[in-house]
């Protein structure tokens, strides 16, 4: 369940806590004329950035190659917290990154493993993340639904917040 006062409190390490929990998210570029396309995120906290392994002859890396900024939407597993990240992407030959990252899951989609000559790591640098978190407890919304009925009043089942991000 969301923890409303650690998004309320410190936003930043809930986002990190839920997105080193989430097996993918959806990835897009601005103005890329693509969909969405799901990815698996490895995180790097110190320098803001989510880095993910594609295939150098994908649609995404053929989009990034333009410079553009691009978003990275995830859910928790409980469905009660929604973040959507923006910053700039772009593609990255970083040896140190392949190897930092890789896993047996990684290995599966990349026949030449870490040597892989299609193997691309695409670097996405945060600067502003909005954030929503709910509660998932029917018993909380119930109540909050039922008071809003009586009141007038808007019910609290979240909160809501964007933060800005060094590089």
């Amino acid at each position: 369940m969301a923890d409303l006062s650690k998004a309320k409190n410190d936003p930043l390490q809930q986002l990190w806590d839920v997105v080193e929990d989430v097996h993918a998210g959806m990835l897009g570029v601005e103005d890329s004329g693509q969909h969405m396309q799901p990815m698996a995120p490895f995180i790097e906290k110190e320098s803001n950035s989510i880095w993910f392994y594609t295939r150098d002859d994908s649609d995404l890396v053929k989009a990034v190659r333009t410079g553009e900024r691009a978003h990275f939407c995830v859910i928790s597993k409980d469905h009660d917290y929604h973040a959507c990240l923006a910053g700039q992407i772009d593609e990255v030959e970083s040896r140190e990154h392949i190897d930092k990252f890789w896993s047996p899951m990684v290995a599966a989609w990349f026949e030449g493993g870490k040597d892989d000559p299609r193997l691309a790591m695409l670097r996405l640098r945060l600067d502003d993340v909005a954030i929503w978190a709910s509660t998932n407890s029917t018993l909380r919304f119930g109540w909050e639904m039922a008071k809003a009925n009586l009141t007038g009043k808007e019910p609290d089942v979240g909160y809501h917040t964007q933060i800005s991000l060094p590089h």
